[in-house]
């Protein structure tokens, strides 16, 4: 089993009903997968994305870069939520989304991954440990220009965001 970064996009009603009540949350995110799961829909139309694997290593270049906004974690816990997988779910509210969509427009991949040693990532104990080759940063680079599109059209929607690992 895998470890891997999960987002659903919800509008600021479905985020306040979300948070009152997390099973009809968890709910909502499994109907939108199934629905998404194999059609074809890109980023900036998806309600749901996943990082899959490579959310460890997003959040370490993110936390390196000084990024304005946990987009790996999410900020606000839900209070009541049970464990979605590997712990509750967290959220941005629609306000945290456009400023990471704002920021992450601003950058490249390239320039969020200068710099970097291959060494960083085991002494950090970077999620999964295969980090170790030069060419490994591409996988995670085939993930941030849609992650990127992902927030991009959900700030242009006024969209919040419920992030959680499964």
């Amino acid at each position: 089993m895998s470890m891997n970064g999960e987002y659903l996009r919800v509008t600021p009603d479905e985020l306040a009903r979300a948070l009152k009540d997390p099973e009809w949350a968890l709910d909502l995110a499994e109907e939108i997968q199934d629905a998404q799961e194999d059609n074809g829909t890109t980023a900036a139309e998806a309600r749901h994305f996943t990082t899959h694997q490579t959310w460890n290593l997003l959040d370490f270049l993110l936390k390196r870069s000084v990024f304005p906004v946990d987009i790996v974690h999410g900020e606000e816990l839900f209070d009541e939520a049970d464990d979605w997988g590997y712990g509750p779910p967290r959220y941005l509210t629609a306000d945290r989304v456009r400023l990471a969509a704002d920021t992450l427009t601003q950058m490249t991949y390239d320039q969020l991954a200068q710099g970097v040693d291959h060494s960083e990532f085991a002494a950090a104990a970077i999620y999964p440990q295969i980090w170790d080759s030069p060419t490994s940063l591409d996988w995670a680079e085939d993930v941030f220009t849609p992650l990127t599109e992902f927030f991009q059209a959900a700030a242009s929607d006024g969209h919040a965001m419920v992030i959680w690992l499964d």
